[in-house]
């Protein structure tokens, strides 16, 4: 009898990416948006397979992209058996039941899509209470969502009331595991706080800046450590503190997860005790990848981002890096020659943010002088708070 072998791996999923320009959004920055878009998808470990866009004042309501495209994508993802469709924007519970119903097939966008890779990359206790926390939220707007199966039960006397009344269990359940959720994280705040207060003595410095910028690896350079860092969004998502000591000086170094473009609102919240480091820091060092074409719309991002949990008016420390992967070409203003890194150099960006370094962290050049930086900005903090410890330099 011939032997049967049947093929266990798991089928990489194969997604369609959907946007809608705006009024305001250039061709190009809705060509960006869907690249990051497609870079989340391939973070949570699928494959894109087409990107659509359709240009409107402002999203439709029902829809979100109107009939006439949405018959678009529900061909191509009939005829290519595509298995779900992911949205760069957060779709209404209507907007969700009315595409579902149209594409049957799974419609994520772009909330769900980073609540998911936040959790696969939950490791500690609360950084999952973080993560499930800000899912249910998201979740319960959209409860109906889960009993359209009622629906396909035409009529039919006593559906309508089990169903409302299942609905309303669910919800209930929901807000419950909220309510401890939110009790667990404020007794994990409070612990973290204690820990914080017994390191009051020495200067901290946090690192800032977008997602996948390079400042696990700054983090790996400078304390000697093995902070997980790899080419992928949101790789860190738990505060990690490292002690460093430069020459004579001592100080604690954080890394903190990368901020990002429309970073849902659930997500932002949830995550403000994590945060908490970057708040209470001396001094930011953010970290920039000035080999991104659309870097200074990223600048953009994090500064707002600061600005929300109320750590804009600190000292900043602006780390340009990556700078072996930077290519002219990339950074056109207007009809001008492309900018050279010397031209950026000397520019507004390194005057403006002073102080400004240019680095490679996987190249290792000119690490040294964020050293020496680093070293007197800390070692000024240190004699002004410290007086009495002059001796030391």
């Amino acid at each position: 009898m011939k032997q049967k072998f049947y093929d266990t791996a798991v089928k990489q999923e194969r997604a369609v990416l959907v946007g809608v320009i705006t009024q305001g959004e250039t061709d190009e920055q809705a060509k960006e948006y869907l690249e990051e878009l497609e870079f989340l998808v391939a973070t949570a470990g699928a494959e894109t397979v087409k990107s659509f866009t359709q240009k409107l004042q402002k999203p439709d309501r029902a829809t979100f992209v109107g009939s006439g495209r949405l018959e678009d994508i529900k061909a191509f993802v009939t005829e290519e058996e595509i298995d779900m469709v992911v949205f760069d924007d957060e779709l209404t519970p209507s907007q969700l039941r009315n595409i579902e119903n149209e594409l049957q097939v799974k419609i994520l966008d772009r909330n769900n899509l980073i609540l998911d890779i936040f959790a696969g990359r939950a490791q500690t206790a609360q950084a999952k209470s973080q993560v499930e926390l800000a899912q249910l939220q998201y979740l319960l707007p959209r409860l109906t969502r889960l009993w359209t199966h009622l629906e396909r039960q035409k009529g039919g006397i006593g559906m309508r009331g089990p169903g409302e009344s299942q609905i309303e269990t669910d919800r209930r359940l929901i807000l419950n595991k909220i309510d401890l959720l939110k009790d667990k994280l404020k007794l994990i705040d409070k612990q973290n706080a204690t820990q914080r207060k017994n390191r009051t003595q020495m200067i901290r410095v946090a690192l800032v800046g977008y997602t996948n910028v390079g400042k696990s690896t700054i983090m790996n350079m400078l304390s000697k450590s093995d902070v997980f860092a790899e080419n992928k969004l949101f790789a860190t998502l738990d505060t990690t503190v490292r002690k460093v000591v430069i020459e004579n000086v001592p100080f604690l170094l954080s890394d903190t997860v990368g901020f990002i473009r429309k970073l849902p609102h659930h997500l932002v919240e949830c995550f403000k005790s994590t945060l908490d480091e970057v708040r209470e820091a001396d001094i930011l060092v953010h970290v920039v990848d000035i080999s991104h074409p659309n870097f200074e719309d990223q600048i953009r991002t994090v500064n707002e981002t600061l600005k929300d949990i109320g750590a804009i008016d600190k000292k900043v420390i602006t780390v340009f890096n990556k700078i072996d992967a930077f290519h002219p070409e990339q950074h056109h203003v207007d009809d001008h020659e492309p900018l050279t890194l010397h031209d950026f150099k000397n520019s507004w960006m390194a005057k403006n943010n002073s102080p400004a370094l240019f680095i490679s962290a996987t190249k290792k050049e000119n690490l040294d002088d964020l050293r020496s930086l680093l070293y007197e900005e800390v070692k000024a903090i240190h004699v002004e708070r410290y007086p009495y410890d002059q001796l030391l330099y």
